[in-house]
This record gives structure tokens, C-alpha cells and sequence, in this order.
């Protein structure tokens, strides 16, 4: 799997972007490598849907294996279409559904006794849903005696208005299949037995219908989601429709995107703010230990974007007229200059990962005083940061209206963070 990656990589570091470009031509190719990648990622959702039916109808450690390595498929196009947020509302409206983080675990399950109680911030840190069929929210009695997609979604998620009481979206999902990483800064994810679903005197953790009927519903209403992101993104879809109203908004979203994707999103909240604070739980995939996956496709996303081209699952490619064209008719220098930092991003990310699938965790790299990880995370913070900045020469070469690209505390304002 790791050499068919580092092949697609190959072959993106060496795509060309059309001569020239119109921009209505540039915005119909941005939509439909959108529709590829939520595509895409709806199809590989489907599977991991149907092996936790398998691992909740059959538990077995190969079954928990297998929507294991499914979830971690299913991440591969989703974190691609990041680069969609920030400059379109309509996906950024809907991001938290699927991909909220960080999560307080125990609103949904099990935790371990040093994991601690109800907070000031959050009085459900420890509800335990798949352990209580009934139980007081916001004043309310919620019946969960049946654990469903509505019980989540309307009930569940951001419970009470917290944020971390994340209750859907593959985060959700990725607890209940690998369970908390009690490893610390050491090397290992999280170790959920598979008798966590087994029936009878087998089950471990207590619960374990209830837990399967959770882990489908969270998985199933993930589908449900992708299904609804790949329709706005059709010819006559909300997402296509509101990009295409306004040329000249339309390839500031792209901007916006790239540059609030790059800069406060992955380099400063992702990446950055872990190294401050050497926390272990400010990975993005803390249970799976797959942030440096997360990290590495969210800088693919982008450059894909920019040169209008990205790589199926399958392999086939979805390529067409791009914002490179635009850029290099106004500037060639800043166009030469963008696909040198977007690449020079991919090479240290993809450092991080060879590091990462080579046995050198993620939590490891965080470790305070680990000077060798901290190279290597804040490789990729510097070099995305250094791309932001050509990405706002790109603007200025454009000739279009300055973008509002998200920032962070942990790269504009250092000391906040420890206030």
C-alpha cells in the first residue's frame, strides 16, 4: 500500500498544468475533481460500512482488522477534500459532521480510570452512551435504548453545545474501532480487543450490542453524509451552482481553501499547536495513530487542486484546465515559484510519513526534547507556511480581491496558547 502511495506522489510531482485557461473552464474542473474526491470517498465509506456490519455480525480479530484497514482506506480521498473548506460555505457548514476532532471519548463509551471525570468545560466528558440507555441532557431524558443515526446526529453530537462531545464522523467511528492510545508518547495505537463486540459470556468492556449498534449507526450515517456531499457537487448540485455564480468569487474560494488549508488549519491547529504543547492528544487520528497520513493528504489536496488534477482511487485521473493556467498567464515566476513550494511541501510531508511507516510514531516525533521529530513535524509546518505566503502572491498576481485565510493562535499569537 505504502508504494502505490509514494508511486501516486511520483506521478503528481511530475504533472503538468495546461498552457492557458479560462476561469469558468478552471471552475467546472475544480468542481468535478470535488465530485471525484466525495466520490470517492462516499465508495470507500460503503466499504467500511459493510466490513463493521461484518465485524458486529462475526466478531473476530480479522473482522476488526478489516474495518480497521478500511477506515484507513476511507481516509485517503476524504482528507484530499479538505482543500474544499474555508472557501465554500457549504462544505465547511457540513465538515463537522464527519470530521470533527478532538473528541471527548467517554460521552461514547469505556475509558480508562485515568482518563478522569465530568469537567467545568464539559459536564458529559464520561456520559457513556453505549453503557446507558436513558440519561439527563440539557435538562432533558434522552431514551437511547436504541442507538441510531438520529440519536446522534440530533441528540448526541455537540451535546449541550461543546464542541468536543463529538458523537459522528470518522473520529467517532476510529474510537470505537481502535479504542483509547493509552501509549503516551510511546510507539502504538489504541488496542480495542474485538470481544468488545463478542456476544455472551465473551464480551469484554460490557455492552457490546449496544456498542455494535453504535459503531453502525455512526458508520452508517457517515454514507449518509458522503451521500449528500456528492450530491451538491452534481451538474445541478447547490456546491457547483453557488462556485459558478460569480467567476471571480469562485477562484477566490479556490485560494481561500488552499491557503486557510495550509496555513491555520494544518500548519498551526494540526501540527504546530501539538509541538507546543507536546500533548499526544492533539493528533488528528489520535486512536489510529494515522496523523501523518492525515498531514501528507491534506498537502496533496492541495497541490492537486492547484494543478487541476488528482488521482482516483482506482487509479484512473480526473485532470482539466487549472488555477496553475490562470497564475502563469498573469505571472509565470509566481506560478513557477507556487508548484516549487507545493512540491517542496509534499517531499517534507512525505519525510514524516517514510519516518512514521519506518516505526517512528507520531507521538514519539511530539515528545518534549524529541529534537529529531520536532524536525520533522516542523519541517511541514515551514514548508506549508512558506507555500501560504505564495499563495497570497498568487492572489495579488491575479489581480483579485485580497482572501480571508484562517489563522491560528499557535503561529500568530504564541502566548495565547498557554494562557
Amino acid at each position: 500500500m505504502t508504494f502505490k502511495f509514494t508511486t501516486a506522489v511520483g506521478t503528481l510531482l511530475c504533472a503538468a498544468a495546461p498552457a492557458f485557461a479560462d476561469k469558468a473552464a478552471v471552475l467546472d474542473n475544480y468542481a468535478d475533481i470535488a465530485l471525484a474526491k466525495y466520490t470517492d470517498s462516499l465508495t470507500t465509506g460503503q466499504s467500511l460500512l459493510a466490513a463493521v456490519n461484518n465485524l458486529t455480525e462475526n466478531p473476530s480479530a480479522e473482522a476488526l482488522q478489516a474495518a480497521k484497514d478500511a477506515w484507513l482506506a476511507a481516509r485517503v480521498p476524504y482528507q484530499q477534500t479538505e482543500v474544499y473548506r474555508f472557501g465554500n460555505a457549504i462544505v465547511d457548514d457540513w465538515e463537522g459532521k464527519v470530521n470533527a476532532w478532538p473528541l471527548d471519548e467517554g460521552l461514547i463509551d469505556y475509558v480508562d480510570g485515568t482518563y478522569g471525570g465530568a469537567t467545568d468545560e464539559n459536564e458529559y466528558a464520561v456520559l457513556n452512551v453505549v453503557a446507558n440507555p436513558s440519561f439527563t441532557l440539557s435538562g432533558n431524558t434522552i431514551d437511547a435504548s436504541d442507538i441510531t443515526p438520529a440519536l446522534l446526529e440530533g441528540s448526541l453530537h455537540e451535546a449541550d453545545g461543546v464542541e468536543s462531545n463529538v458523537a459522528t464522523g470518522y473520529h467517532a467511528v476510529e474510537f470505537l474501532l481502535w479504542g483509547q492510545d493509552l501509549n503516551g508518547h510511546g510507539a502504538g495505537a489504541g488496542n480495542r480487543p474485538w470481544t468488545d463486540y463478542a456476544s455472551g459470556d465473551a464480551c469484554t468492556g460490557g455492552n457490546c450490542d449496544r456498542r455494535a449498534d453504535y459503531l453502525t449507526a455512526a458508520t452508517a450515517l457517515l454514507v449518509s453524509d458522503l451521500e449528500w456531499m456528492v450530491a451538491q457537487w452534481q451538474d445541478d448540485g447547490d456546491a457547483r451552482t453557488q462556485l459558478s455564480a460569480d467567476e471571480n468569487a469562485g477562484i477566490s474560494a479556490i485560494l481561500t481553501g488552499m491557503g486557510s488549508l495550509s496555513y491555520g488549519e494544518t500548519a498551526g491547529e494540526r501540527m504546530r499547536l501539538g509541538v507546543m504543547l507536546n500533548d499526544p492528544e492533539e493528533e488528528h487520528s489520535c486512536f489510529a495513530d494515522n496523523t501523518y497520513n492525515d498531514h501528507f493528504y491534506n498537502a496533496v489536496g492541495i497541490r492537486n487542486v492547484y494543478l487541476g488534477s488528482y488521482t482516483r482511487v482506482d487509479g484512473s485521473i480526473v485532470s482539466g484546465e487549472s488555477l496553475a493556467s490562470l497564475v502563469a498567464a498573469a505571472d509565470a515566476g509566481v506560478d513557477a515559484e507556487m508548484r516549487a513550494k507545493l512540491d517542496a511541501t509534499i517531499l517534507k510531508m512525505l519525510d514524516m510519513k517514510i519516518a512514521a511507516e519506518a516505526g517512528f510514531a507520531y507521538d514519539s516525533m511530539l515528545e518534549r526534547g524529541n529534537a529529531a521529530g520536532e524536525a520533522l513535524i516542523m519541517g511541514g509546518v515551514d514548508a506549508l507556511i512558506d507555500q501560504t505566503r505564495s499563495i497570497e502572491r498568487a492572489v495579488v498576481a491575479l489581480g483579485g480581491n485580497a482572501i480571508e485565510i484562517e489563522g491560528s493562535d499557535s503561529l500568530d499569537d504564541p502566548e495565547a496558547v498557554f494562557q
